[in-house]
Parts: C-alpha cells; structure tokens; sequence
C-alpha cells in the first residue's frame, strides 16, 4: 500500500472511530419535544417500595411524576438529593409525587435493611421504590446516577436530566407541568 492509502484508511478509521464515541456519548437530557414524548415505562420488578404502599404510573394520571435514579453512596445522588427532597416538600400538596428508584450499584446497596437505614440517615419522606434487579431502569432505558424524569399529567416523559445540576430548569419544568390543565398535558 502506498503511504496515500494509510493516511486514508487512518482518516477513516479515526471517522469511524468518532462516529462509535458519539452514538454511545451521554444523552443532553432537557426537554423532550411533545411529538417524541412516549409514554413512561410502569414500575417494573420493584423488590420492595419503602415510605409508600406500592405506586403504579397508572394510577398516577393527573399528577406530575418525578422519577430519581438514585443510590445511598453515589456521591452525586447525595448532592443532588437536596434538590429532589425540596421539590417534594415545595410541590406534594399541588400534584407532584417524587419516586426514588434506588437501584445498587454495589451488592452491599441490595439490603433493604440498609436502604431503609439510608432512607432514615437522609431523611426521605418521598416514595423510594427498591429496583435491585433493575428492571425499572431497564424500562426507563436509564445509564446514570443520578437521572430525573419528569411524567406529565398524561404519563408521558416531557423531560430528563442526568447527573447533577440543571436544578433550575428542572424546577421551572415541574412548575410548569404543575400549571397545566390534566386535559392539556403532553397536547
């Protein structure tokens, strides 16, 4: 091969190469576009649900759904945390309901007895769904820790967040699907 034809397979190599990283790159999150907002995936498999009686989507019609990613020593769920424990208290009385899905990212995160020592150490008092064999966040098609999804009256995922921050606009989302009449959700 002449040293032309390395240099071009190289170039395609590193195209093809970019072009791998960028498809498997995290997604920006934010809005989703009401034309591709789908429906949320129900409560899969869940081990366990702790401060709550057992929650469905379903029957959650009407209400604005926050749906957290979370486990007890992922240190970016405990920045985030604040945030979400405040969302409920500000919001629970005006249609939002919080749902932790705690999903382990070690063995030892598996215990129940653990998670409700968590749940109790940190003070949460929104519904924290054990998902030990990650079937909700397989449903949810979720890769991160932390991950907020944000359900409209309607059942449909209108916005998402991964990681911290973005606690404005995820606000500012929240206040707004509050806003909306039931009927007018996700149209």
């Amino acid at each position: 091969m002449t040293t032309r034809s390395n240099v071009l397979i190289g170039i395609a190599a590193v195209a093809a190469s970019v072009g791998i990283f960028t498809a498997a790159a995290a997604p920006s999150g934010g809005d989703i576009p009401a034309s591709a907002a789908q429906t949320a995936p129900e409560f899969q498999n869940i081990d366990q649900w702790l401060n709550s009686p057992p929650l469905k989507l379903q029957d959650l019609r009407g209400k604005v759904v926050l749906v957290d990613f979370w486990t007890y020593t992922c240190i970016n769920c405990l920045n985030h945390l604040p945030y979400v424990q405040a969302w409920n208290e500000k919001y629970k009385d005006k249609g939002l309901v919080v749902v932790g899905v705690h999903t382990p990212e070690f063995a030892y995160e598996k215990s129940t007895r653990n998670a409700q020592d968590a749940i109790s150490r940190l003070q949460i008092k929104h519904a924290v769904a054990q998902d030990n064999h990650y079937a909700t966040w397989k449903a949810f098609n979720n890769q991160y820790w932390p991950a907020v999804y944000l359900i409209d009256k309607q059942g449909k995922i209108v916005y998402s967040h991964f990681g911290e921050g973005s606690y404005a606009t995820t606000e500012k989302k929240i206040q707004s699907l509050l806003a909306e009449p039931a009927s007018a959700a996700g149209s």
